[in-house]
Formats: C-alpha cells, sequence, structure tokens
C-alpha cells in the first residue's frame, strides 16, 4: 500500500474530506493548522493511500516540530488535545506506521507522537504508550430542561442561578475587546496555575483562521470582565479549549453561566455534543467540575513511535521550580516566556 503526501494547507482534497470524516475534530481543520504555522511555524503535512487526483478516502493528519531545544519530532497534532487518524478501514494503520518509521530515521526526528480519541491499534514493538489522560463527552440531544436538572445540584445549579441574580452581564463573539479581555483572562489564570501563558498571536490567529468555528463568551459584572471561555466547532460537535477567569469574583458564578449558555447555545445551533476536553488523571478537581455537568468520562491514551522514546516520569523538581520562577514574573515578562517557550513544545 503506497503512502501519498499532501499538503493540507493548499490541497483542497483535504478540506472537503475532513469536513465529512466521522473522526474529524476542529483540530483536522485547515484553520487549526494554518494558525500553528503562522503562530509557531510547524509544518503540516497529511498522509494518505490516494494517488494524486483521486478523493481522499483516508488520511493522517501531523505536524514536523524543528525545534533546537527539543529537537526534531512528527506530532498529531501539537495543542490539540486529541488527533484521531481519520481511517476507512483497518488496513492503513500498518501503512502509516512504516512511512512513520522510515521516515523517522531518514531525518532523525526524536519520536512521531499519535492522540487518537479512541480505538487505535498501537502496534506492539513500534508504539508505546506515552500518556494517560480522560476525556468528557456531553450529550446535549436531551432537552434543556433534561440536561439542567443532570446537573450537580449544589456546585452548578445553585451557581447558575446566584450569576442570574447577579445580574451577570454575558457576551460572545470574536470581537478585539472579546479577545482582549480573554487574554487578560488567561495571562492571570495562568499566573495563578503558575504557568507561562500562550501567545497573544496564538489566539488572534485562530480567532483569524477558525472563522465563524472558534468562538468567545465572556461574563462580567459591571463591564469588568470575570470570566471567559474559547470554543471551537466541528460539525455537530462543539470543543471547550481554553477557559479562564478572575479568582475574586468566582462566587458570583460567572463560570457556570458561561458553561450553561455554552450548553443553551450549542444546542440551539444543532450541535449534538459538547467536548469538554483533555483532564491529566491527577486533576481530580477539574474531572470532578466537568462530570458535575453531566458529561460521560472515556480514557485518551497517547502513543509514541519508536517505543523506547517514552522517558520515564521526573520527580516534580524541576517542574516546582519553573513555577516558582513563573509566580515572580510581571504580566509583560510571562506573557514574554510563553512566546518563546510554546514553539518548543507543540
Amino acid at each position: 500500500m503506497n503512502i501519498h503526501v499532501v499538503n493540507p494547507l493548499a490541497d483542497d482534497r483535504w478540506v472537503h474530506f475532513a469536513e465529512r470524516h466521522p473522526a474529524a475534530s476542529p483540530f483536522h481543520q485547515r484553520g487549526w493548522l494554518e494558525a500553528l504555522r503562522r503562530t509557531y511555524g510547524y509544518e503540516p503535512l497529511a498522509l494518505t493511500t490516494a494517488p494524486p487526483g483521486d478523493g481522499l478516502q483516508d488520511g493522517l493528519v501531523l505536524c514536523r516540530v524543528s525545534s533546537w531545544l527539543t529537537g526534531e519530532r512528527l506530532v498529531s497534532l501539537p495543542f490539540a488535545d486529541h488527533c484521531s487518524p481519520l481511517l476507512n478501514g483497518r488496513n492503513e494503520w500498518p501503512a502509516y506506521l512504516e512511512w512513520i518509521r522510515e521516515e523517522c530515521e531518514r531525518s532523525r526526528c526524536r519520536y512521531y507522537e499519535a492522540r487518537p480519541l479512541a480505538g487505535l491499534e498501537p502496534a506492539r514493538g513500534l508504539m508505546q504508550a506515552s500518556g494517560s489522560f480522560c476525556v468528557h463527552i456531553l450529550d446535549v440531544r436531551p432537552s434543556e430542561d433534561e440536561i439542567f436538572r443532570g446537573l450537580h445540584k449544589d456546585s452548578v445549579q445553585r451557581k447558575i442561578r446566584r450569576a442570574e441574580r447577579e445580574g451577570l452581564a454575558y457576551a460572545s463573539g470574536r470581537s478585539e475587546e472579546l479577545q482582549s479581555e480573554f487574554y487578560h483572562l488567561l495571562v492571570r489564570t495562568r499566573r495563578r496555575h503558575r504557568l507561562p501563558p500562550q501567545p497573544r498571536s496564538w489566539f488572534r490567529n485562530l480567532m483569524e483562521c477558525m472563522g465563524d468555528r472558534a468562538l468567545i463568551r465572556v461574563a462580567r459584572k459591571n463591564k469588568a470582565a470575570i470570566a471567559a471561555l474559547l470554543t471551537l466547532r466541528h460539525g455537530s460537535s462543539v470543543v471547550y479549549k481554553y477557559g479562564c477567569s478572575d479568582e475574586r469574583f468566582h462566587n458570583l458564578g460567572g463560570v457556570a453561566l458561561l458553561f450553561w449558555r455554552l450548553i443553551q447555545e450549542s444546542k440551539a445551533s444543532g450541535a449534538s455534543s459538547i467536548d469538554f476536553g483533555r483532564s491529566d488523571l491527577d486533576q481530580e478537581g477539574l474531572i470532578k467540575f466537568k462530570s458535575h455537568w453531566g458529561a460521560s468520562q472515556a480514557p485518551l491514551t497517547y502513543y509514541r513511535h519508536p517505543a523506547g522514546s517514552v522517558k520515564k516520569a521526573s520527580t516534580g523538581r524541576e517542574s516546582q521550580a519553573v513555577r516558582r520562577i513563573v509566580a515572580l514574573l510581571p504580566d509583560a515578562a510571562l506573557a514574554a516566556a510563553g512566546r518563546i517557550l510554546y514553539r518548543h513544545m507543540g
């Protein structure tokens, strides 16, 4: 089985194929790939068994990440929670793996990482699990009343009602004002977690390249933004990708209001599900938060080739040291650190 390489940014066959394949997500879209290229310089490519001129029936999209700090590698896909191979059957996957094996040897890539949502055969001896997570999916096909009754009474329902009593203002869209409010809250949230924020250009490019498939929602108190979400849309699925807030106003229920509006608007637009995104298995609070919205939990496993490229978990001392430094940086320096570091992290 021959593998052909296409440029998903230039070949319209990829756009049409990614639109219709049932396993596709916002991360397969040309907009996400173009935003990665513009922001971080990653080179996207797609593999397929279809020869030039034929319609695509299968495909695997990945990015080549070249970094003097973290080495060269192939990733499906950088900063995506998941990105499944778009298979027509089971027969294409071994051929893809053989191409990847040869390419890693030819270009001296450290590894290839796959981030399938489910059901990928890791190929014993060629791939090894490199990370274990979980993902939460909420079915929004039931009636609004049914969905609301399924929400946790104290942690969710009560906070939604509190937000309504507080008279929090709500806005959604893609304007520069909303983007600025979102990024201000993002920097604040990342500082709270002692992590550098993603570069502002990433979100600007994401909004521009994804078009109306990317949306920002903001909750305000007395005209001041107190919580924000950024979501992506693909077909009948909506993906919650980024969230941020001002912790001084958590008691007002701004985050709960935004998620409830997300559910209402997704349902009204004909969506069937909301992907609440990836959670690390040790993030008990985050997992509980997503479960309180009635979302079902499923395992999510990443894999790497070659199998020996998976490193043992560190002691965490390096991470703790970085977090202590981040806590001391002013906002401008924190944002600069994000601009420098994220292109090496994909």
